[in-house]
């Protein structure tokens, strides 16, 4: 398996990762998935997907000191996409949109 490819819950939390900016950390991950895509996740297999996600240089993280009040002290780890997990994103969607744009005379409306 290539290093930069992504398994479809890494892409997700990218995608996320990518509409929430500068409040993208764990919780409200979690919450913009059970949300806006009605889909139930624990906070743990987002921990987990975060942490890979880091380990193979697509995001970074940062602690948010200014939210301690807020969390009883606990400061948010804020994620942000690096140009490494922006390209290899760039990279997925080009390939989706191969695989999409070669399904002729399939119908999709059921």
């Amino acid at each position: 398996m290539k290093e930069n490819s992504l398994g479809e819950l890494q892409e997700l939390v990218l995608l996320v990762i990518g509409n929430l900016q500068r409040d993208a950390y764990g919780l409200a991950i979690k919450e913009f998935i059970r949300e806006r895509l009605n889909r139930p996740i624990s906070i743990s297999a987002i921990h987990a997907t975060l942490q890979r996600l880091e380990k193979k240089g697509f995001v970074t993280s940062t602690y948010d000191k200014t939210s301690n009040n807020e969390r009883g002290g606990r400061p948010k780890l804020i994620f942000t996409i690096t140009a490494y997990g922006e390209k290899t994103l760039a990279e997925v969607r080009s390939t989706r949109n191969e695989l999409w744009n070669g399904m002729y005379g399939l119908t999709l409306n059921h």
